[in-house]
């Protein structure tokens, strides 16, 4: 596969497109049937798009090209083609969860993010694919397989935004959606050299809901660069009168001004964390974060210590409200089709059915203190920085890593907690691109911010991006690759 094979409109961001169609130097039936070529191409060595649907996605390319000339823009995202992770409810398209239980069902309503996404001009391509339910850090189930890393298929793309961040890597389409409850948005993106942004609660509200007041779950954006990640933001950010959690604001109203250049963040206050308090981490993660994330911070002015919150209480906290979320969630898929369901659903599902109100009333006290002390540590920080995940993408054939560093992971979770301490923690945070393995695989940096400093976390992450560079590499011109799985997507 070879750069002449790639139409050079897959390779512009979703900003540069946006400005391109809105200036009608090409039209959105262009740049759509550029990203459905650039599917049928790729995707099947990837299997990220497991859902196409070129017809209505045509169709509706050209009827923003109409609406262009007509009544001008239909809003930030007008014309651009985008893809929206299986767990998203897509009116008329299939959405099957990552689940033989629901391999054919066609829901009737889009989710919130996907409607808004909608009327502000974006054109649906097709649904991307996760694991069961979302259920993992790995991309796979038992109705469409795995999704292979762009960088290197023989690797896991990540998840449970697998599909999504792939999707990206592979320029299947500019902009797409996920969702965030341990990391499935932002360590996909660290495993495929992408942007994934975990707002903070409420910012991208989810309605309707049965679990409205619940902060652990939220859907996000996932994008190339963290200036497309605002453009999204544009429009799926603001108030929803259904959402209790939801943030004041119209629609449209969140949108950080970034400079096109790395600004200086002279003076910025950068807690450098490695471990979280002892987590095994890989020593070329470490290598790569010590290396290329700390002088890359340097290089931009920041004042830089080794610190990091005490995390205790996190573990309780997000494994009794995670296990609560599938009791709520799954209690029928479990009592009707037990058999159906894989065994770290249904292992989810049992511990939430087994809680008692004393365990919950434990982890919601430790919740609490557990945020208090985070707001009391970004009283003397303005970004915390550590690893996305704690290994670099895995072999796709392994459900889940087994050991980290010579430590043994016992559960499908335990090696995803450098992501889901920092959900427990209700607070923002953004997988950014920050280099590659010595095999070539991608390592990203966590950044975090202080609760709802959204903005201030984002132009963080723009200026660490523009001067890191990582970002830039696509699938087989990585430095170093030993694989070249797609050479000049």
């Amino acid at each position: 596969m070879t750069n002449a094979s790639a139409n050079p409109l897959t390779h512009l961001s979703a900003t540069e497109l946006a400005r391109l169609i809105r200036r009608r130097v090409v039209s959105s039936r262009e740049v759509t049937q550029a990203h459905l070529d650039q599917i049928e191409r790729l995707n099947p060595a990837i299997n990220a798009v497991v859902t196409v649907v070129p017809e209505l996605a045509l169709t509706s390319a050209d009827r923003a090209d109409t609406a262009l000339i007509s009544t001008g823009p239909l809003g930030p995202l007008h014309g651009l083609p985008v893809v929206h992770k299986d767990l998203l409810d897509t009116a008329g398209i299939r959405t099957t969860y990552g689940s033989t239980i629901y391999a054919d069902h066609v829901p009737p309503m889009n989710a919130l993010i996907v409607e808004r996404m909608a009327r502000a001009g974006a054109v649906t391509l097709g649904k991307t694919n996760t694991p069961e339910f979302g259920t993992g850090s790995h991309t796979v189930n038992r109705l469409f397989g795995a999704t292979r890393n762009p960088y290197d298929l023989t690797r896991s793309a990540g998840g449970s935004s697998g599909g999504s961040a792939a999707a990206l890597a592979a320029r299947l389409a500019p902009l797409t959606t996920g969702t965030d409850m341990g990391g499935s948005l932002r360590n996909p993106a660290g495993f495929c050299n992408v942007v994934g942004f975990r707002p903070s609660p409420g910012l991208v509200p989810a309605s309707p809901s049965s679990t409205a007041w619940c902060t652990l779950a939220v859907d996000g954006p996932m994008a190339r660069t963290v200036q497309d990640i605002v453009l999204m933001l544009r429009a799926v950010a603001g108030h929803d009168a259904r959402s209790p959690l939801s943030w004041p604001g119209a629609i449209g109203d969140f949108a950080p001004d970034l400079a096109p250049d790395a600004p200086s963040l002279a003076g910025m206050r950068v807690a450098w964390g490695t471990n979280l308090g002892g987590l095994p981490v890989d020593r070329q993660v470490t290598d790569i974060l010590s290396k290329q994330g700390l002088a890359t911070l340097e290089s931009l002015g920041c004042h830089i210590t080794d610190d990091e919150p005490d995390f205790s209480g996190a573990e309780e906290s997000f494994r009794v409200q995670r296990a609560w979320y599938y009791a709520t969630w799954f209690e029928e898929e479990y009592r009707d089709h037990r058999d159906e369901l894989g065994p770290e659903t249904r292992w989810n599902v049992e511990c939430g059915l087994a809680l008692t109100g004393r365990d919950l009333a434990t982890a919601e006290a430790a919740r609490s203190l557990l945020f208090q002390c985070m707001a009391a540590f970004f009283q003397r920080y303005d970004v915390l920085a550590l690893p996305v995940s704690q290994l670099p993408p895995f072999p796709v054939e392994e459900a889940w890593p087994s050991e980290i560093d010579g430590v043994r992971q016992e559960t499908y979770l335990d090696w995803m907690r450098s992501a889901y301490f920092i959900s427990a923690c209700s607070l923002p945070a953004i997988s950014v691109p920050c280099g590659f393995t010595p095999q070539g695989l991608p390592v990203g940096i966590q950044l975090v911010g202080a609760p709802g400093a959204d903005a201030q976390l984002l132009r963080i992450a723009h200026a660490f991006e523009t001067a890191n560079g990582s970002a830039r590499h696509l699938p087989g011109s990585q430095p170093n690759a030993s694989t070249s799985a797609l050479r000049g997507v």
